[in-house]
């Protein structure tokens, strides 16, 4: 039996063509509350905006709220919070409800987002991002750390300020952050806190040196432990190895092309630095087959084949837990997605607990 691992189920409250937005919020608390209910460890929650053909998760900290009120022992995430778009202490208010309404179940997961479009709607400049993102991270945890703050920064200024709700959680939530180019995963390490990764480039393997330099970084700066790695990944389970592969095809390569179209697309946005790796991404996703799919982004199958796949990932990259992407793309027929995670929390979850 392998060591312990935590599973998180990822939603991103995804809208079919033809659904009201209601049947969409309905759909996605129906995975949650069989998540709750099947053992799964978190609930992880996306922020996705203007994009109504696709979700209606625009405002993951007030649907973290009505998870907090339907449910009793499941963990809620944000897989991420978009750190950038808002004014720090008024996320750090929202989120320190919710640890209370939840009783502490909360796990604080941000970051910046790869993509600038959000950005170009809100107003703020995608080249800010990064220094907005480390000012605004800085606030939330003074708020929630001293009895009262002050801060002068570039983009924010507070004066005697006296927080409240505090997090339930003490001393603070736990807080992880968004790995994504190269240059984040030593920086993040640093900084001491843990990190979700993801596949949208490259392989699984290819993640190994970047984790590597991330712990590298982490024991540098001398903070306890080796460092925590969550992976995002897509995920589907059947109760054959044949239905497991060929039921999730069009939807995961529904997701490959859109990523593929949203690099692209991205490269040609103000605020962008990183032009030719987007370019060079969005190039190789656009010529995976569904076979380079499954060997190298996506674990799917029967119980046992998941089961394997996920052991052979934690022990190559040492990672401490995973987020499911159990509909990627959005096309799988709802039925598919509930007897996945019920496979999921039967025959796939107790071989690591």
């Amino acid at each position: 039996m392998s060591r312990k691992m935590e599973f998180g189920v990822f939603e991103e409250f995804g809208r079919r063509g033809g659904e009201s937005e209601a049947d969409s919020f309905a759909r996605s608390f129906e995975v949650i509350d069989a998540a709750e209910a099947g053992g799964i460890d978190a609930v992880w929650l996306a922020e996705i905006h203007f994009a109504p053909d696709r979700s209606v998760l625009a405002a993951p900290m007030t649907i973290a709220a009505g998870i907090a009120g339907r449910t009793e022992r499941i963990k809620i995430g944000t897989a991420v919070q978009i750190l950038p778009l808002v004014n720090p202490l008024r996320i750090a208010e929202d989120a320190a409800t919710v640890d209370q309404i939840s009783h502490g179940r909360l796990i604080f997961g941000v970051g910046r987002s790869g993509f600038p479009r959000s950005y170009l709607a809100y107003g703020i400049s995608y080249a800010e991002s990064k220094d907005r993102f480390n000012e605004a991270l800085e606030v939330i945890r003074l708020a929630w750390t001293q009895p009262s703050f002050s801060y002068e920064g570039r983009y924010h200024s507070y004066q005697d300020v006296r927080f409240s709700p505090q997090p339930y959680q003490k001393p603070l939530p736990p807080i992880r952050v968004a790995a994504t180019s190269p240059d984040t995963f030593p920086a993040i390490g640093s900084e001491g806190y843990p990190i979700f990764v993801g596949v949208r480039q490259g392989s699984f393997s290819e993640l190994l040196p970047h984790i590597q330099a991330y712990r590298e970084a982490y024991r540098a700066a001398g903070h306890p432990g080796k460092g925590q790695v969550y992976v995002r990944v897509p995920l589907y389970v059947a109760d054959t190895e044949e239905r497991g592969v060929a039921e999730p095809e069009e939807s995961i390569m529904h997701f490959m092309r859109r990523q593929a179209r949203q690099q692209a697309e991205s490269a040609t946005m103000a605020g962008v630095s990183d032009v030719d790796r987007r370019l060079r991404n969005s190039e190789a996703l656009e010529h995976y087959t569904y076979e380079d799919v499954c060997r190298d982004k996506v674990v799917v199958g029967s119980p046992d084949t998941v089961t394997e796949r996920l052991k052979s990932i934690q022990d190559e990259l040492g990672i401490d837990g995973i987020l499911a992407e159990l509909n990627s793309g959005g096309l799988i027929p709802q039925d598919g997605v509930m007897r996945s995670l019920k496979l999921l929390s039967s025959e796939v979850l107790p071989c690591f607990n």
